[in-house]
C-alpha cells in the first residue's frame, strides 16, 4: 500500500524501479527529438537503468565484496544519471520544472547508495 514502508533493501529497489521507469517514459519522450536531444536519450536511458539492474545483481551477489562492488556500480550510474538530468536542464532541451522531481530522485538515490557503500565496506565485527 502507498503509505507504508517495506524494508530498506526492498524499499530502494523498489525506488530504483520506479526511478527507471520515469527514465524509460523520459527517453521515448526525448526519442521523438533527433540529433542531440537522441544520444543524450540513449545515455540517460542506459545510466538510468542500470542503477536497478546492479542493485538487483547486489542482492544475488555471492559475497560480501561483490554486493559492494555492484552497489558502487549501482551509485556511479546513479551519478551519471544525475549529470545528464542537469545537462538537460541547462541546455533548456527539458524545462527545469519538468525534471525537478527526477533530479531530486536521483539525488537521494546517491545519497542512500554512497551509505551502503561506505557500510558494506567497512570490514565486518569479529
Amino acid at each position: 500500500m502507498k503509505g507504508e514502508r517495506s524494508a530498506p533493501k526492498n524499499d530502494l529497489k523498489e525506488r530504483s524501479f520506479e526511478f527507471a521507469k520515469r527514465i524509460v517514459l523520459l527517453c521515448q519522450k526525448l526519442e521523438q527529438s533527433s540529433g542531440v536531444a537522441r544520444t543524450i536519450s540513449n545515455q540517460l536511458l542506459r545510466s538510468g537503468t542500470s542503477i536497478g539492474a546492479n542493485i538487483e545483481e547486489a542482492n544475488g551477489s555471492q559475497s560480501k565484496a561483490d554486493f559492494t562492488a555492484k552497489m558502487y556500480i549501482s551509485c556511479k550510474e546513479a551519478r551519471e544519471t544525475n549529470y545528464w538530468l542537469r545537462l538537460l536542464i541547462e541546455t533548456e532541451m527539458i524545462p527545469k520544472k519538468q525534471l525537478t522531481n527526477l533530479l531530486d530522485e536521483s539525488s537521494q538515490l546517491i545519497a542512500i547508495l554512497t551509505s551502503v557503500v561506505k557500510k558494506s565496506s567497512q570490514p565486518s565485527p569479529q
